[in-house]
């Protein structure tokens, strides 16, 4: 018993160290945004206080520059949708590939998860001339976009989870007189509810912070948060540091919030969607 908790001692040190490194760079963020610019460089590890001290400054003169919320409102609009769209498809999905077993649904599934490992350079400059002919390069285009991108991994999910509901609940449920889609939305859909949660949090982490996807498909006049603060840029590698740390810091309380909101069924959702029937 001793030796356990020794480990156990040992193990919780370990790992309290780890989660400092991993908090570290977003503290420092946070404290380099309330720093004048010119002592970001200089000494970026230093408290801001005294002459360094910037106040809100850099979040005001960021938000100018950036038009932060306008940005806001298509990273947020985009990401929702493409959230919800996920959830939707792929759900419905899944639940037709486990209830349906035949050669069709199996080569559906080996295709989407083979979509998980193709790389996405593979593809971009394709995709980029695709979406544009395809006029594909507004928000709601976007949101199609990411439902390919991302539908890989949340049918992988969801596949698994649906293999673990007993086939007697919807059976049940057709006797009552439900139709598939009844089946679906009043049985199954509340019962994926676990998974569905940790779905939507992994995509909405990935979706909110992508910088890649939005600057490829999106026409000039949609800027997305991460495209907004690259262009904090200026010319001959000048960077407003300040504005550009104060906008980063904005940028992920959104997610965080929904992040620490919906953590609890992350372990429940991922455990259950290992489990087959």
């Amino acid at each position: 018993m001793a030796r356990q908790k020794k480990g156990n001692l040992i193990l919780t040190i370990i790992f309290t160290i780890i989660s400092l490194v991993y908090i570290f760079p977003i503290v420092e963020v946070l404290l380099n945004s309330f720093k004048r610019k010119a002592y970001i460089m200089r000494d970026p590890f230093a408290l801001p206080t005294d002459k360094m001290y910037e106040g809100l400054g850099n979040y005001i003169n960021g938000i100018a520059k950036t038009e932060f919320f306008s940005a806001f409102g298509w990273s947020l609009l985009v990401t929702v949708l493409s959230v919800l769209v996920l959830l939707l498809c792929t759900s419905m999905c899944a639940w037709y590939i486990v209830r349906v077993k035949n050669i069709v649904t199996s080569a559906i599934f080996y295709a989407f998860v083979f979509s998980m490992i193709v790389p996405f350079q593979m593809v971009m400059f394709t995709l980029a001339k695709v979406a544009n002919m395809l006029h594909l390069t507004t928000p709601l285009g976007l949101v199609l976009v990411y439902l390919g991108f991302g539908a890989g991994l949340c049918v992988f999910m969801f596949t698994g989870f649906v293999q673990s509901i007993p086939l007697e609940i919807e059976e049940s449920a057709m006797i009552d007189g439900c139709n598939p889609i009844q089946t679906y939305f009043q049985i199954v859909l509340p019962i994926m509810k676990p998974t569905c949660i940790t779905v939507a949090i992994l995509e909405a982490m990935w979706i909110w912070n992508d910088f890649l996807l939005p600057s490829l498909v999106l026409d000039s006049q949609y800027q997305t948060i991460p495209i907004a603060i690259q262009y904090l840029k200026g010319g001959h590698g000048s960077v407003d540091m300040g504005a550009m740390m104060a906008m980063l810091v904005l940028s992920i309380i959104p997610i965080i919030i929904f992040y620490m909101a919906c953590q609890k069924h992350i372990i429940e959702g991922v455990v259950a969607g290992a489990v087959k029937g």
